[in-house]
């Protein structure tokens, strides 16, 4: 079994936006790595085609172990999540290496400002034009983080509209969030028209042959059309996907950080496949009839559930609206399909787990 590594290179961050409020206490991650590149490479030995994601924290602000990992383990694929504002610090030849680089923006430019500070939009902009100066040929993402300012219509549509980003991701900030007035009414009145009129957008350039790289939507789509099933939960945390924090500590979830039931072991320690699978998906889910679509969403809200059972549910009815949003248009998109109209390479997205988590 291949395994996504998401690789903690500090737990520092060099911005402070407001719904995650920048570095990790250093407590529960420290900012330097604390094992050695052939600790990682060893734990990872017996997978034949790992991909690594650098992940922080800010990762660019360790950029010796993203050279020294990238260096030492040249068979991996890699992959990066980084806030943008750092990406010359880390060579032009690491970088055409990379096959998915996710740039932190939030939609247009009051959208992003507003939350992760003032000119970081024109920065991440400069950042990705910069990539693809130098010669990076992947898979460029805007990953969004969406709230109750955000116009999902609008902020998805800006950054398509762009011309530099490859897809869109976004995941809505309700995990552990308590910013939002009216959660309930903001979806009734913003999120989930917005919701509609993206999936008629998507289906009106594909009838014209041009599939939108909107991940939420492709990757349900394409669950949908090939009679799949989402991988649950769909990020693969704690199966197909582990995090490595700086101290060794092997993680279910790179969010939990602080979660006990997350903690899986050392890679010092242990060995990859007496990790994998021990924690998952339960009720209600399983019983769910939307399970196949949406995988359980996120693993770590699943078992925290920080907004309640009832905040659960309100959250899991968004999700439901857009997988039925989904459903209404599969037909027209089989039918565009057996055409040739669109291709179902198109609709494979994502090809190997890049930490897009398709559910928002």
């Amino acid at each position: 079994m291949t395994v996504l590594y998401i690789v903690f290179t500090t737990g520092r961050c060099n911005l402070k936006c407001e719904y995650c409020g920048g570095s990790f206490p250093e407590s529960l991650v420290p900012y330097e790595v604390k094992y050695g590149v052939d600790d990682l490479k060893r734990f990872i030995s017996d997978d034949p085609a790992p991909t690594i994601c650098f992940y922080g924290g800010e990762p660019l602000l360790n950029r010796n172990f993203i050279r020294s990992v990238m260096d030492e383990i040249p068979r991996a694929r890699f992959v990066i999540q980084t806030n943008g504002t750092l990406v010359r610090r880390l060579e032009p030849e690491y970088w055409r290496r990379f096959e998915t680089v996710l740039l932190s923006i939030d939609g247009r430019q009051e959208v992003t400002d507003h939350y992760r500070g003032s000119g970081v939009y024109r920065r991440v902009l400069e950042a990705a034009r910069w990539l693809r100066l130098n010669g990076f040929r992947g898979d460029l993402v805007a990953r969004m983080t969406v709230t109750e300012i955000t116009d999902i219509y609008l902020d998805v549509k800006h950054l398509l509209e762009l011309g530099l980003f490859d897809h869109v991701h976004w995941q809505l900030d309700v995990v552990w969030s308590n910013r939002w007035r009216d959660f309930d009414g903001w979806c009734e009145r913003s999120y989930l028209p917005g919701l509609k009129r993206l999936i008629n957008l998507w289906l009106d350039e594909a009838e014209r042959g041009i599939v939108l790289g909107i991940v939420p939507i492709i990757g349900v789509l394409g669950a949908m059309v090939k009679g799949e099933r989402l991988d649950c939960p769909p990020c693969g945390a704690g199966k197909t996907s582990l995090a490595i924090s700086t101290d060794g500590t092997i993680l279910a979830c790179p969010i939990a950080v602080d979660a006990r039931w997350a903690r899986l072991g050392n890679i010092i320690e242990d060995s990859r496949l007496k990790v994998v699978g021990k924690v998952g998906i339960g009720e209600p889910c399983l019983s769910c009839t939307y399970l196949k679509y949406c995988g359980g969403r996120c693993l770590y809200s699943h078992i925290e559930r920080l907004w309640g059972e009832d905040g659960f549910r309100r959250v899991c009815r968004v999700t439901i609206k857009l997988i039925e949003g989904l459903l209404e248009i599969k037909g027209r998109v089989i039918e565009l399909l057996r055409g040739g109209t669109i291709s179902l390479k198109e609709l494979s997205y994502p090809p190997f787990n890049n930490t897009t988590e398709i559910i928002p």
